[in-house]
């Protein structure tokens, strides 16, 4: 799913590559959906990345692709709806046509699933908490299993699009196959998100951040609770 301010990033990149041929630079971005820092376009460029809607191409500067949009955008153009300044010319505040009400993109035929607590992204901590409230999610993001979110703590998956705070959808699942991320449970009483390892007779933990290091365990020791298919993340 995209959140408003990736549904509107992405728009706005596909309206200027359609007007100049080139992607829009950081500070054009960042000026045009009203954000403090260019780490916030950073965030939301590698979540429409991670999400399959651009590419970016290596060693090539302003180098954006737009690979598909969502159905839901339809014919809206961010650009046709920028009010005009004093000198006739567009200004910066983009007003997008969403609708009779401003909604994330993809939410029509979502379900509901409970969000049971935190999770460390780090070193592990306690076991999963009783639910703590409901998210709505895309339905075809879930297959037919039970499924469950995590609010993530730490940073330790940050190279695989992992942040703290976001929230990850965890299909529940015993099982997984090696090089997946889960949701471990560690000797029973601690829980960490991390991607699974099979190295012969042990199992490995590892994290997506040099400065956290693998961690090795008899099978015994770790137990999979489930295997990560989505992430939710507000900005």
């Amino acid at each position: 799913m995209l959140t408003k301010k990736q549904f509107e990033l992405l728009i706005y990149i596909n309206d200027k590559m359609r007007e100049t041929g080139i992607a829009p630079s950081f500070d054009e971005m960042k000026a045009a959906l009203d954000l403090r820092s260019k780490s916030g376009i950073h965030r939301l460029i590698n979540a429409l990345e991670e999400r399959g809607f651009i590419r970016r191409m290596a060693h090539r500067a302003r180098a954006i692709e737009v690979l598909r949009l969502p159905e839901a955008a339809g014919t809206t153009s961010l650009a046709a709806n920028r009010p005009a300044n004093g000198n006739g010319e567009s200004g910066q505040v983009i007003r997008p046509r969403f609708g009779s009400q401003p909604k994330p993109v993809d939410l029509v035929g979502s379900v509901q699933v409970p969000v049971m607590g935190r999770i460390a992204a780090g070193t592990p901590i306690e076991a999963l908490q009783e639910r703590t409230h409901e998210i709505s999610v895309p339905e075809s993001m879930l297959s037919k299993s039970e499924h469950y979110a995590l609010e993530v703590t730490g940073d330790s998956m940050i190279d695989a699009g992992i942040l703290d705070g976001d929230t990850v959808i965890i299909e529940r699942s015993e099982a997984a196959t090696s090089g997946e991320i889960v949701v471990a449970l560690v000797d029973r009483n601690e829980a960490t998100l991390k991607r699974l390892r099979k190295k012969g007779a042990s199992v490995a933990l590892e994290a997506a951040n040099p400065r956290y290091e693998t961690r090795i365990y008899r099978p015994d020791q770790v137990q999979v609770q489930g295997r990560l298919v989505g992430l939710w993340r507000r900005y």
